[in-house]
């Protein structure tokens, strides 16, 4: 059998990314066939794949709160005032 093809960096993953690989752990966890050393190996890539996914989430509401509030302040308050 070929030897599993490696893991990429979390660091270089999208969110999407993360996410769907994130999501394919939860489903090998879930159906139970796996030996105890590659779970608490799936876990730790799961953890790690799960905080990566909450800075990308956290970055990009920054970024929408900076659009949304501007330097003005919130855009509806410059829209009422003008």
């Amino acid at each position: 059998m070929p030897a599993p093809k490696p893991s990429p960096a979390i660091e270089e993953l999208s969110f999407e990314g993360a996410l769907k690989e994130l999501e394919a752990i939860v489903a090998r966890l879930e159906q139970g066939e796996v030996d105890l050393e590659d779970s608490i190996a799936l876990y730790e890539r799961g953890q790690a794949l799960k905080t990566h996914c909450e800075k990308k989430l956290k970055s990009a509401e920054g970024r929408l709160e900076k659009i949304v509030l501007g330097e003005d302040g919130p855009q509806s308050e410059r829209v009422a005032e003008a």
